[in-house]
């Protein structure tokens, strides 16, 4: 069996032996209309709840991100992707703090998506899956947070799609949380948005081993789309400054250009590296899925368009960042959504960071943004 068909079974199998998956018998009604039933959550936790329950902290990870945000990665062996920020005095400490980090629904480490087998009939749901939200991932978060026996939130925190459901969380559930730290984030996916992960779509689509998403059995699976899409996408996490002076024009490896189609550039192998190891670890069938999931988010539309008459019901306590350098969530996407949140009398803070990694800068060594969570989490303990 091939390491990505080892990832498609992750639903079904334990042989990642990190993992802590519960079933929950549900439904969990979907805003596509249906439901689901069973839901799988795979998630991590780290430290306890205290004895008023009043420590709970839920972290809401990125697109292709996963639970493991402060244990290592059971496929690639990596550290956890958040280990500056969360663990023994970092700002989101468990000696002070329970943490939860869940794998959202549609993904492919352990929660229902479309790797996981149908009950109904015994293979797994591929295409047939349900398409899904940021809302519907928030209300998957919420039944397992049922399941641990937490009744509210000192504080949700995200970045980038987890900043998203980092927003959804207070207007879903207003009295279940006391804060929301959303970073590098925003109220709604734009055109611009939209436009790069349909490329990314289309690269899976279009691979030949895609098979309308049938490839589960033989574990053929689309690798080269679903690299290519990985490609695209992380052309949008970085920025050009941080482009060029990483990599410039340098060449790889050579001290000529060899007039051809191999990666004659550094950026061009760097980027080719990006999609290869990508394969290693994600599920093609759930970054359609994951990503249609942002190009759907808009917290404004159930709201007669209005992000302030979203925040209407919340009484919790926002904090936004951004990074100067990050053009796929810019900072005005930061400013409107606090605009917003004081037009709805939401106590909100916010600050722009600065940063040479673009929209990657959450995810890297920022000790300004480490300063920022903590003097927030402190200041609502």
């Amino acid at each position: 069996m091939s390491v990505q068909s080892d990832i498609a079974a992750a639903a079904t199998d334990q042989r990642f032996g990190l993992r802590r998956t519960v079933r929950l018998p549900g439904p969990l009604k979907l805003d596509g209309g249906g439901a689901l039933a069973p839901v799988d959550i795979a998630y991590e936790t780290y430290g306890s709840l205290n004895a008023d329950g009043s420590n709970a902290i839920l972290i809401c990870h990125a697109l292709t991100g996963d639970q493991f945000v402060a244990s290592s990665h059971p496929v690639t062996g990596k550290p956890g992707w958040w280990t500056r920020a969360v663990g023994p005095d970092k700002p989101i400490d468990p000696d002070r703090h329970f943490i939860i980090c869940a794998n959202v629904l549609g993904s492919c480490l352990g929660s229902s998506g479309p790797a996981s087998v149908d009950p109904v009939i015994g293979v797994p749901y591929a295409m047939r899956f349900p398409v899904i939200t940021i809302a519907d991932m928030v209300r998957a978060q919420a039944m397992l947070l049922d399941h641990l026996g937490v009744a509210k939130l000192e504080a949700v925190i995200g970045g980038s799609m987890g900043g998203m459901q980092a927003l959804a969380w207070p207007t879903i559930f207003p009295d279940r949380v006391r804060g929301a730290i959303v970073i590098a984030s925003t109220a709604r996916h734009s055109a611009q948005n939209i436009a790069f992960h349909e490329v990314g779509r289309q690269a899976i689509m279009a691979d030949p081993r895609w098979r309308g998403g049938n490839y589960y059995a033989d574990g053929d699976a689309p690798a080269a789309g679903l690299a290519v899409a990985r490609m695209a996408a992380h052309i949008t996490y970085l920025s050009e400054a941080g482009l060029t002076e990483k990599f410039g024009r340098r060449l790889q490896g050579r001290d000529s250009k060899t007039f051809g189609f191999d990666a004659d550039f550094q950026v061009e192998s760097y980027l080719r590296h990006q999609g290869i190891s990508f394969v290693e670890r994600f599920d093609a069938n759930s970054y359609l899925y994951i990503t249609r999931a942002t190009d759907y988010f808009d917290l404004a539309e159930d709201h007669d368009g209005s992000l302030a008459l979203a925040f209407g019901r919340t009484r919790a306590r926002f904090c936004l960042i951004s990074f100067d350098t990050d053009w796929l969530y810019p900072t005005r996407e930061s400013r409107n959504i606090v605009h917003a949140l004081h037009a709805a009398g939401r106590e909100a803070s916010f600050v722009e960071l600065a940063s040479p990694f673009g929209h990657d800068a959450f995810l890297l060594e920022a000790p300004e943004m480490n300063r920022v969570i903590d003097g927030f989490l402190r200041a609502g303990e």
